[in-house]
């Protein structure tokens, strides 16, 4: 993972992140809804990857934490939580999650579209676990093997995701999992550009380094519409949220 061009990525996205990512509100919606039903109060709740706040917000309304850490890799971020960041429970920490340091005692570390972008989950999950107090959990959303498909199948490039076994797999030495499941969602555009503007304005492209020259994208357009268009007319973009919720093993 190029840390430096994903930050670069996501911070240009800022502005129009919280317009077009539709489907990782919902998953940040549902994401609050699982650890209602499957957990407990939290006093000290740390969020990484937190990037324009739309999960934050929801973290900090619904389950009314002492403390609320936000950690994202990109420093801009902290602009867009400009509404959070004065009051006295909320802090704002930029850089890579893999490598800070969490607060010990921490009661729940949670994010929502994120983990994806990470280079090693396993080695992250045991940080955790010396951060999380003792019946402390961690929850999140990613993504799995058939998000961005339709991408993926027409330039062989994309993301390596994890499937939710795996992820389990990856847990189990640390954590005992609650709660674990999958979802496809199909996003509809009107046509393969659009498809391209929405994944330049959620800032999900990345890991795209090559250029699009005028005949990479009429390529794309032709063979996408081709293969992933619906009888409505509309072509399609497949998402694929894993949610994942877990409590601390103590050994």
């Amino acid at each position: 993972m190029d840390k430096r061009l994903i930050a670069e990525r996501f911070a240009r996205a800022r502005d129009t992140y919280s317009r077009e990512a539709r489907v990782q509100q919902q998953v940040a919606e549902k994401m609050l809804q699982l650890l209602t039903e499957h957990t407990s109060l939290f006093h000290r709740i740390v969020e990484f990857g937190c990037g324009t706040g739309s999960y934050s917000r929801l973290l900090l309304d619904k389950l009314q934490p002492e403390s609320l850490l936000l950690n994202d890799l990109c420093p801009e971020m902290r602009e867009c939580l400009a509404d959070l960041l004065p009051q006295n429970m909320v802090q704002f920490i930029p850089g890579d999650a893999e490598a800070l340091d969490f607060p010990e005692g921490t009661d729940l570390i949670t994010s929502c579209s994120t983990l994806q972008w990470f280079n090693d989950p396993e080695a992250f999950f045991a940080r955790c676990h010396r951060f999380l107090s003792e019946d402390g959990y961690l929850a999140f959303s990613t993504f799995g093997a058939e998000n961005m498909r339709e991408i993926h199948t027409l330039t062989g490039h994309g993301l390596e995701y994890l499937q939710i076994e795996t992820l389990k797999e990856l847990l189990a030495p640390h954590f005992e999992t609650v709660y674990a499941e999958e979802e496809i969602v199909s996003l509809p555009f009107n046509t393969p550009l659009q498809v391209l503007q929405h994944l330049k304005e959620t800032g999900v492209t990345g890991t795209e380094k090559k250029v699009w020259t005028r005949g990479r994208l009429q390529t794309f357009y032709n063979e996408y519409t081709e293969q992933f268009s619906r009888e409505d007319g509309n072509v399609t973009l497949t998402y694929h949220p894993i949610y994942i919720v877990t409590r601390k093993k103590n050994k």
